[in-house]
Order: structure tokens, then C-alpha cells, then sequence
């Protein structure tokens, strides 16, 4: 048995460490759909996998609970896929490899996918453990939340009966979210006609940018980590623009929601630049460490290492310099705070992935607020930036925010019931990261939801982990809320 099937609660934990034996990163999911589809089954739930690709299961009230309200337990399935540059992992077909680091539980060189693997565990053990008290649940694990919220808009009207909605996907104990930004991508696409180059007297490097912290594009925006392609454009803008070199390729980010921790461009140098050259790359490397020293502590890195493969394309001078123009130009990372709440964010964006070669260009970028008028307004500046680059910008995947009920029946009962518990008040708000509850409200108008769960620090990057400590009381809280739901 693994040390981490131990922790407390163990029906708990034990379903956590099988999540991570499965493969399930986004749009990867029909292993882990169908693993919870027999898990329930093989507690006597009854469960199915709809056609957006969501898991249903539902339980029966224990005796004395028949006359509750349906209440639905809700989480999603999918993890998002990070690991350090170093390692090997194989997030579709590898399970991950969990350890115990003092009070916290994290991966090894990759993400834990405790988001939200920790809320479905809590939902499973739920179903397996009969001596929990509660009336009729629903559980509702969606598909793909990471990369665009599909099993949340593909829930249909109709689906669930519950009247109350669990949403355990925070990452803060202690705090019960009520409201959430809304989102859109940004995708900006464009191709090009590469360019013919005499590889004689030339060198080539590959210019690299890892090490960053990277995090959770929604939570961690406004801690001012550093966005490697947002470093790489104010690199290759000081040696493209002044000719001391020619740009080959350029890849940074792969997931919409992760701050970029990595990036990497391939440059051709005249050899009578070259001195001149790596003179720029470390004045900005030592520039881009003295900037965020004392924000970047997990070991920042640039460098530009010599490739003996010279290519024999490039992409055009017009085209490199708009390109390198428009990424530097465009908006990254906090754009506005919420007046009524100088501490929460309001406005965002995540430069998120950079996609350069081969005669094609793509930059995608996720927007967020809560404010539909201030998303619009960040698309429109993309629009105006990348458009003058030559680029086709489109949007997809736009949700408005979800609207805070601070009059909510179900809050306050939680809110009584955690500080009857631990003898405080949980902090009640909402957030900036986005949550499946505004658009699963479009389909269900009536349903009274709130959204809480143990601590994670890190989302997002392999240094995510999950605080020991906080998951048994997220636990025991969301017992106490099961026994107190209201009668029908």
C-alpha cells in the first residue's frame, strides 16, 4: 500500500492515489470516465457517461434523509499536463508519481492533479462509504474543464434534480467562493512564405527560457511571476530589430490557463555578430534575474546554446520584426482590480502559448473578468495588435462570469455550520479563476451553489501540492453540510 493511501481521511486518500494511477489529462478522459463509471457501480450507485462525456452518478438518501433536497456534488475529471522540461513523463499513458513532503502531497517533475482530483476523490468516497448521512446525491464529474469547460457546456437542461450544488474545485480551506470570472481565447493565426538563406557564414542557437515559476492563470495572476514569452519577445526584440539575428522558430506555453514557465527560440547569428549576440542574451539574462529575484526563487535560467544544424529557411524580416512587435505589445497579466474590492482581480490575460514555424504562426491567449464589458475590451485590443501583424484573430470558448448570490439559503448554512466547526468564519467572495458553476447556472437558474475545497498551492506547475492537513477538514465540512441539507 502506498504511504499516501494512509493520510487522513483514508476513503479519501485512497481514491485520490488511484486518480493518480490513471492517465487523464484534458481531452484524454475516457480511461478515467470509465474507471469511476465501474467505481460507482461497485458500490451500488447508479452511474452513466452522457454525451458531452460527463460522469452522472446517483445515490440514494441513507434512512431518516429521504425527505431532503437532491444535492449535487460536482467536480471534473481532467488535470492539466505540466511537467519540468527534464522530464520524461507521458501524461496519456504514465501514472503520475506521488510522494509525501511533509505536510504536503506532490508529484514528481509533474502536476499532482489535485485540481480537481481532490474534489472527485471526496465525491467517490461519498458514494463508498455507507455510514456517511445524507439525502439524495447527485455527482457530476465533468470533462475537460482545464481546456475550455466542454463537459460543463455540454450538460443538458434537465439532467440533474438537485437543488443544491457542491462544487469542489477551490483551493483555498477556509473559504467558500460564490462567483467567478468569466473567460474567452484568444486565437491569433496567420502563415507565412519562409525565406531562402545562405547558411555560409552563419551560426545557429537555440535560445532557451525555463525555470519560472509559471502557476495558475487564474489565481497566481497577480503574484508577478514572469511569462517566458513575454521574456523571450523583449530578447529577440533587442537582437532581431538591431540584426544580430534572424528568427528561425519560436515555441513557449502549451496550456491556455498556465502561466508560460518555458519557452524556446531558434535563431540564426552572423558570425561577425556573434560576440555582439551573446553579449545581449546575458545583459538579458542578468537583467530579467535582477527584475525578478525576489519573485522567481525556483531557479530561473536563460541561455543560448550553439546548433551545428544550420537551416536553410527563416522567416521573413517583415514578418519576424511584426511578430516579435505584436507579442511584445500585447497586454499580459493584470489589466484591472475590482473597485468594489481593491484585492480581487477583475481583468486579465495569460499570453499563453506561441506556436512559430514551419510558414505558420499561432499566439493564443486567455482572457478573463468579470465584467463581460472589460472582456470585450481586451479582445478588441488583440484584435488591433495582432491584426496589424498580419494576423486572423478569432475567439472561442466565451462564458460570462458567475454572479455572486450573497443572499444565498445554502452559504449561510455553510458558513454556520465551518464556524461551528472550527470556531471561525469562513471567508465568503469570489474569485478570478473560472469555475463550471456560471455556466452549469445557464441550464439550472434555480439551483443554489457555492464552490470550497482543501489547499492546493502551485496549480498548474509541477510544483503543485496539496496541504495534508486541510483535506480532512474540507472533508468533514462537506459531511456536516450532507446531514444538514433542508427537506425537499
Amino acid at each position: 500500500m502506498n504511504p499516501i493511501e494512509e493520510l487522513s481521511p483514508k476513503v479519501v486518500w485512497k481514491n485520490f492515489y488511484a486518480l493518480t494511477q490513471i492517465p487523464r489529462p484534458s481531452g484524454h478522459t475516457e480511461q478515467v470516465a470509465k474507471f469511476l463509471v465501474d467505481f460507482a457501480k461497485q458500490h451500488g450507485a447508479e452511474a452513466s457517461i452522457d454525451k458531452a462525456g460527463n460522469v452522472v452518478m446517483t445515490k440514494g438518501a441513507t434512512p431518516g434523509y429521504e425527505d431532503r433536497a437532491v444535492t449535487v456534488l460536482q467536480a471534473h475529471m481532467d488535470m492539466v499536463p505540466q511537467k519540468t522540461k527534464d522530464s520524461k513523463h507521458n501524461f496519456e499513458t504514465d501514472p503520475l508519481d506521488v510522494y509525501i513532503d511533509g505536510e504536503w502531497v506532490t508529484a514528481r517533475d509533474t502536476t499532482l492533479g489535485a485540481d480537481d482530483g481532490m474534489g472527485v476523490a471526496a465525491a467517490m468516497a461519498i458514494i463508498e462509504d455507507d455510514t456517511v448521512e445524507h439525502g439524495p446525491i447527485e455527482v457530476l464529474i465533468t470533462r475537460d474543464e482545464e481546456t475550455g469547460l466542454a463537459g460543463a457546456f455540454g450538460l443538458k437542461a434537465g439532467e440533474l434534480k438537485g437543488k443544491y450544488l457542491l462544487n469542489l474545485d477551490s483551493e483555498e480551506e477556509g473559504e467558500i467562493t460564490i462567483g467567478c470570472a468569466g473567460g474567452i481565447d484568444i486565437l491569433c493565426k496567420m502563415e507565412y512564405q519562409e525565406m531562402n538563406v545562405e547558411p555560409e557564414g552563419m551560426l545557429c542557437y537555440d535560445i532557451v527560457i525555463k525555470g519560472l515559476l509559471g502557476g495558475h492563470s487564474g489565481i497566481e495572476i497577480n503574484l508577478g511571476r514572469a511569462n517566458a514569452n513575454k521574456l523571450m519577445a523583449r530578447l529577440l526584440f533587442a537582437v532581431v530589430n538591431t540584426k544580430m539575428a534572424w528568427l528561425c522558430s519560436w515555441h513557449g506555453g502549451n496550456m491556455r490557463n498556465a502561466i508560460p514557465r518555458e519557452c524556446e527560440a531558434k535563431v540564426l547569428v552572423p558570425k561577425a555578430m556573434q560576440e555582439e549576440f551573446l553579449a545581449m542574451v546575458e545583459k538579458c539574462r542578468q537583467t530579467f534575474t535582477n527584475e525578478y529575484k525576489d519573485i522567481e526563487t525556483n531557479g530561473f535560467q536563460l541561455t543560448a546554446t550553439p546548433v551545428e544544424d544550420i537551416p536553410a529557411k527563416t522567416i521573413p524580416e517583415d514578418i519576424q520584426e511584426n511578430l516579435i512587435n505584436a507579442v511584445l505589445t500585447a497586454h499580459d497579466g493584470v489589466l484591472r482590480f475590482t473597485p468594489s474590492m481593491p484585492e480581487l482581480v477583475e481583468t486579465s490575460c495569460n499570453l499563453a502559448i506561441i506556436d512559430i514555424a514551419d510558414g505558420k504562426a499561432e499566439v493564443i491567449t486567455l482572457a478573463r473578468s468579470s465584467q463581460d464589458s472589460m472582456k470585450q475590451y481586451l479582445c478588441n485590443q488583440y484584435i488591433a495588435c495582432f491584426s496589424m501583424a498580419g494576423m486572423e484573430v478569432t475567439f472561442e470558448g466565451g462564458y460570462s462570469g458567475w454572479q455572486p448570490n450573497p443572499k444565498s439559503p445554502l452559504v449561510e448554512m455553510m458558513a454556520d455550520i465551518y464556524e461551528k466547526m472550527y470556531g471561525k468564519r469562513p471567508v465568503v467572495g469570489a474569485c478570478h479563476a473560472g469555475l463550471e458553476c456560471g455556466i452549469i447556472g445557464v441550464n439550472y437558474p434555480d439551483m443554489d451553489m457555492a464552490s470550497y475545497g482543501p489547499t492546493l498551492v502551485s496549480p498548474h506547475t509541477p510544483n503543485e501540492a496539496c496541504h495534508i492537513p486541510t483535506v480532512e477538514r474540507f472533508y468533514n465540512f462537506t459531511l456536516e453540510i450532507l446531514k444538514n441539507i433542508p427537506k425537499a
